[in-house]
């Protein structure tokens, strides 16, 4: 079966990435993808901000922006799955071509800028996931919105009582003045908001935790910022990080200078160094999820070496298919054992040690 799945990657990189995009998502949604076991490795189990998550690795938001397929993903052996980003009102983002492959790097450059479906349907696909696994909801904001604070606060609304959690991503290079709401003022008053909006939807649907998705191309004064107002307002933990606006000397394919959000292999030290520099900022106190060029068990562990309670994955899935989701927890699993530890919350931040 795996050498089947491998043919069908292989396929869809024959199509233009947008379209193998919607032909990925169809085949999930029709059972086509591989299956396995999230909760196969008794050592991979953890808790995330009270979330029983069968092992670390989390599919990142972005692949799933209205939350078509949740329930496929978690078949093929993900721990949890991130849908979105929604905005409020459906938007159809930039022109196309919008999303670049760049393969002899093993990265994508995307500038789709939100394009989705909108709060109703992807509320209602949210709804129908029931209890099946743990799905959290990325919110983002209108690009012509006059109140973008306003507009994560709906969809915090509309998600809250049904996702396992909720990212307000502020990241996403590709909606213009987004990243903006990183910096210090504007950051305090969209979780000043935020914590004011939580505490209704907590009394009527309980707790849920708030996450924050944070960009690579921070310096370390935008680091400490945002590592105390998180803390200071309450959130629970921070996603590190989106996709990046630099351009790694190293990289070799004819689409690497076009303009957007850089993703994959080259993404993977810059953003494990800004996760180490979180880390360190924070000290322990409040959880930290990796992203970035997450593609094999080592790069992984590094991650969760690095600072990182969980971590998630995206674009090594366009280059290896579904079914290295598995590859990735058994080469972890094996690394683990390897190295003497029954848990993965032993090793967790234990460079910095």
């Amino acid at each position: 079966m795996g050498n089947l799945h491998d043919a069908a990657t292989g396929a869809l990189r024959l199509l233009d990435p947008e379209t193998a995009h919607s032909a990925a998502l169809w085949g999930l949604r029709a059972g086509l993808g591989p299956r396995a076991r999230a909760g196969k490795f008794p050592r991979l189990r953890t808790k995330l901000c009270g979330l029983d998550l069968p092992n670390p690795l989390g599919m990142a938001a972005g692949f799933d922006k209205n939350c078509a397929a949740p329930a496929a993903l978690l078949r093929c052996g993900f721990g949890f799955v991130e849908c979105g980003t929604v905005t409020p009102r459906p938007q159809l983002g930039n022109p196309r071509p919008r999303i670049f492959r760049l393969a002899e790097d093993r990265a994508i450059i995307n500038r789709l800028g939100f394009n989705n479906a909108g709060l109703d349907p992807f509320a209602e696909r949210l709804a129908l996931c029931g209890n099946r696994g743990i799905v959290g909801a990325n919110v983002g904001a209108n690009k012509d919105s006059a109140d973008r604070v306003a507009d994560y606060l709906l969809g915090m609304g509309r998600v809250w009582r049904r996702a396992s959690y909720v990212t307000a991503n502020v990241s996403s290079p590709n909606t213009p003045g987004l990243r903006g709401l990183q910096e210090k003022t504007a950051l305090e008053d969209l979780l000043g908001r935020m914590r004011e909006a939580r505490a209704p939807l907590e009394a009527a649907h309980g707790g849920r935790p708030l996450f924050l998705k944070v960009a690579p191309d921070l310096d370390d004064t935008a680091v400490g910022d945002i590592a105390e107002l998180a803390l200071a307002y309450g959130l629970d933990a921070l996603i590190v990080s989106n996709t990046t606006l630099q351009r790694p000397p190293q990289l070799t394919s004819d689409s690497r200078n076009e303009a957007g959000g850089l993703s994959g292999q080259p993404l993977f030290h810059i953003s494990t160094e800004i996760l180490r520099r979180f880390a360190q900022a924070l000290g322990g106190r409040l959880p930290l999820i990796g992203v970035g060029g997450v593609e094999s068990g080592a790069t992984a562990l590094a991650k969760l070496k690095a600072g990182a309670s969980a971590v998630q994955l995206y674009t090594a899935l366009i280059y290896s298919g579904p079914g290295l989701v598995a590859r990735i927890l058994d080469d972890l699993d094996g690394l683990l054992a390897a190295e003497g530890v029954d848990s993965i919350v032993e090793i967790v931040g234990s460079d910095l040690r």
